[in-house]
């Protein structure tokens, strides 16, 4: 390295260069504004920040008391009558709410050490445990803790339903509010009522919410006669309800029993003396498992009932923007008055109907098991009637199907499966078993013109709880040929140009791997129309119609605006013309949507209540319902009248045709229209129908979709539960018919055609007159004429096409079939024969002008057997053309 004068000037004289201080200049000013660029950024960055927390809390929920807070105001329910008939006081089934007078202070103080130690000092929120949350999600420390507070946990799950976000944006946005609200609740709202409030709204395992219910649950006893002891072990609870329970989790339990009773120590709740007594009391050995009774499992709620706490409830979240948890509170606590559209008189009829064990053959049972036990090893199990079903197949009993000839049957089959799944050091924790009359059965009844049920049953057999299983609204079936009105031929008459007397071959059909049949066995039918369709259900006509015409993607778009809303994008595929859909329908959508067709074409959507006012008399909801037209009045007409006919006594026009499908529901002295559905297994039975009323839906089988065998009760006995429903309901009524709209004219057609008649032809058909009159839209009348039949000479003695040698002819009607069919069809029976196999060459003497070829050089007379050449003319003669 060199130190030498000469060295040194010259870095001296280098430092000073122009171009070294231009150089330096260069890199100052870049920094300088890379610096200020940073800082704007900056600046920019936190103020898109602070908007953001801005407007997320600018959108938080309102903070309303009364929504929070059970007001001891009772709901009142009231029928179209004015009747009252129900007053909701509790949420559920399994709450109660406790005073904090009535909360003993150990209880208090139990949940407060260990979920928010400094509750009675923060203002809603604590910034220490907020922070101390944060560093252990970026340290990574499961032990740190959580940052809510119990006013937090409050407005969580108050106002926004529990806190189910599924993404950390959502999450983020959620818990911001949450800080905001908290500090607001805290400011309107004293420590005692929020906790108060908290202790009575948490859910604590087993389906039971707040500490009064959970005191009677697991140590029958009232809140507020519950040991510390016992208050820790509520309070261990909250973390993981399911978890942590103490009848299925007790350990986990205990351990948190423990954890808890130190925090009370330390926090100077309880001396150490108390910590030790609790700690050395068997408090375990207490736990029971005791049924909470309340005012509503003493009372069940009617199933029209269930039905409206779903709808006030989606009605409060969608015209007033309440959460789960606002529209709950409200509902049962709220004070308010509700004014159903059931009609007491009809609900009575259809109560008493379906319930009518007389109007069922059958009356077996179905079971729901649940066991659970405690191995010796210490590990539970829990089991069910599925398991039940697996232990008959191990045992070899194939026939098993879930269902028992009667309830002594039932228990005695359960009983053999406990001692054999039963081990010596089991303990059995749990045990329940509800048995269900099967077949089931669903009704709904409702005006089509105003959309008002006016009554609903959701299921046989005596109702036990509240807010139970509706098979009227809940439960979704495969709704079969009832399937075929909605996709295929109310497109088909609406949009596409088809009419009543639109023809479809009724043969073989096969799209892909799947072939097509019918529900009957009388054999393929050859030309049927639409009105064939649906008096006599018949399946290949409604699946080609679909194909050929409709195509599935419109029949699944009128399907929902028929209010159908459970159709998937797997539904585009032929057999959803006959009900073959993923996810199947509901009772109530199904008679909403044929309610479009009884009134005229207009959907109007079911509602279960007309207003709701609060409780200082203000109308809180004006229930009006929705409604948008989806067919043309004409086409609702004439579907009314192909299903009218479908409940008359009828025989396909048909050689061995079928017979018309609804007779056994026609009800006497009034007019009715409807359709029927059977799936191909026999597992689910419908019946959809209207009068100038009402509209009726009716569906049965069994829960676990067993066959309707006979012994399962058979397929039919749905229509004649319908009619006597609907006989009585009209009782007294005048009869108006269903009105012909002026959108609607009438023409002569044949049916094997569905065009105009041919005099002479169509009505000479092998089987009859095939004439008849039909309603058409007005400007759909046909123009073209049948050429489905055809007059053909014959021979008088074979009847088939004559050859020269036939002696003597006549004419006859045929069917001409479409090309390619070569199955065997009704029609089929009455194609264009043959040549007559009777007369030949070697029987007479024929002149030339009979012979089947025109040649001018051939001789006037042919010797028997003689084969004429044909050397000139080769055109062909066919004397039985003469058509």
């Amino acid at each position: 390295m060199n130190y030498g004068k000469q060295e040194t000037e010259r870095k001296i004289k280098s430092a000073n260069s122009k171009a070294r201080k231009y150089t330096t200049k260069v890199f100052l000013a870049f920094f300088k504004s890379l610096f200020i660029l940073c800082l704007f950024g900056s600046i920019v960055a936190a103020s898109v920040v602070l908007g953001m927390v801005k407007g997320i809390i600018d959108n938080a929920p309102d903070v309303d008391i009364s929504t929070i807070v059970p007001n001891e105001y009772a709901t009142t329910v009231y029928d179209s009558a004015g009747n009252v008939t129900e007053t909701l006081v509790t949420a559920g089934s399994n709450r109660e709410e406790a005073t904090f007078d009535e909360l003993p202070k150990n209880l208090v103080n139990a949940f407060v050490s260990y979920e928010d130690s400094r509750f009675w000092e923060h203002n809603g929120i604590d910034l220490r445990s907020i922070m101390r949350a944060v560093k252990g999600v970026l340290t990574g420390d499961s032990t740190a803790g959580g940052g809510s507070t119990i006013t937090q946990q409050l407005i969580k799950n108050s106002v926004f339903g529990g806190g189910m976000e599924k993404s950390f944006g959502e999450r983020l946005e959620r818990k911001l509010q949450e800080w905001f609200l908290a500090i607001k609740l805290d400011g309107v709202m004293s420590k005692e009522q929020i906790i108060t409030n908290y202790l009575n709204t948490i859910n604590l395992g087993n389906n039971t919410l707040g500490v009064k219910v959970a005191a009677k649950r697991y140590f029958n006893k009232d809140v507020s006669e519950l040991t510390l002891s016992e208050c820790a072990v509520l309070a261990g609870i909250t973390q993981n309800p399911s978890k942590y329970n103490p009848i299925s989790g007790q350990k986990g339990n205990s351990d948190k029993q423990k954890v808890i009773l130190q925090y009370m120590h330390d926090q100077g709740y309880i001396t150490k003396e108390e910590e030790d007594q609790a700690l050395a009391d068997d408090v375990y050995s207490r736990i029971q498992n005791v049924d909470t009774v309340t005012k509503e499992t003493a009372s069940p709620y009617s199933y029209f009932t269930d039905e409206l706490v779903e709808e006030v409830i989606t009605a409060m979240k969608n015209q007033l923007g309440y959460t789960d948890t606002q529209a709950h509170n409200m509902l049962y606590s709220g004070g308010l008055s509700i004014y159903t559209t059931q009609d007491p008189a009809i609900q009575t009829i259809v109560d008493e109907e379906i319930n009518n064990p007389q109007n069922y053959t059958a009356a077996r049972y179905s079971i729901e098991y649940r066991l659970s036990v405690t191995h010796k090893d210490g590990t539970t199990t829990h089991y069910s009637e599925e398991n039940v079903k697996r232990y008959h197949k191990e045992m070899g009993d194939n026939g098993y199907d879930g269902l028992y000839n009667s309830e002594e049957e039932a228990e005695a089959d359960v009983q053999g499966y406990k001692n054999y799944q039963l081990k010596e050091g089991d303990t059995i924790l749990g045990e329940s078993l509800h048995k269900t009359l099967q077949p089931q059965a669903s009704f709904v009844i409702m005006d089509q013109k105003t959309g008002e049920v006016k009554a609903i049953n959701g299921g046989r057999g005596q109702k036990l709880a509240s807010l139970t299983l509706n098979r009227a609204s809940n439960t979704y079936r495969q709704p079969g040929s009832t399937f075929k009105i909605l996709t295929a031929f109310s497109p088909a008459l609406d949009t596409c140009g088809a009419t009543l007397g639109t023809v479809y071959y009724d043969s073989v059909y096969t799209i892909g791997n799947k072939t097509f049949s019918n529900w009957y066995s009388s054999g393929y039918q050859g030309y049927s129309s639409i009105r064939d369709g649906i008096v006599y259900s018949m399946n290949i006509v409604a699946v080609r119609c679909l194909v050929e015409t409709v195509k599935p993607q419109l029949g699944v778009e009128y399907a929902r605006n028929f209010g159908i809303t459970s159709l998937t994008d797997t539904d585009y595929n032929p057999a959803l013309a006959l009900g073959g859909i993923t996810r199947g329908v509901s009772n109530l959508e199904l008679t909403g949507a044929f309610a479009t067709i009884a009134n005229g074409g207009v959907y109007t959507k079911p509602i279960f209540f007309t207003k709701i006012l609060d409780h200082d008399g203000k109308v809180l909801i004006d229930n009006t319902p929705e409604t948008h037209r989806v067919l043309k009045d004409s086409t609702a007409f004439l579907l009314t009248d192909a299903m009218a006919a479908s409940m008359e006594s009828s025989r396909k026009f048909s050689s061995s045709g079928p017979s018309s499908t609804s007779p056994a529901a026609k009800i006497p002295g009034m007019s009715a229209a409807g359709k029927s559905g059977t799936t191909s297994a026999n597992n689910d039975i419908w019946f959809v129908g209207y009068t100038p009323y009402y509209t009726a839906g009716i569906w049965a089988g069994c829960d676990d979709n067993q066959k309707l065998t006979k012994q399962n009760g058979g397929a039919s006995f749905h229509k004649a539960i319908w009619r006597k429903i609907m006989t009585r309901v009209h009782e007294g009524k005048p009869d108006p018919g269903f009105p012909v709209p002026d959108s609607i004219e009438t023409a002569q057609i044949c049916r094997k055609s569905g065009k105009l008649a041919v005099s002479g032809v169509c009505t000479e058909d092998p089987r009859g007159n095939a004439v008849y009159t039909e309603y058409f839209a007005k400007g759909t009348v046909p123009t073209d004429v049948c050429n489905n039949h055809v007059r053909a000479t014959v021979c008088s003695v074979s009847h088939q096409l004559p050859t020269p040698y036939c002696p003597e002819r006549t004419t006859a009607v045929f069917m001409v079939l479409p090309n390619g069919e070569t199955g065997q069809t009704d029609d089929s029976k009455y194609a264009m024969p043959g040549y007559c196999t009777i007369h030949s060459a070697n029987s007479m003497i024929i002149p030339p002008s009979s012979y089947p070829y025109e040649d001018e050089t051939a001789p006037q007379q042919y010797a028997p057997g003689y084969v004429p050449q044909n050397p000139g003319n080769t055109k062909p003669i066919y004397p039985w053309q003469d058509y």
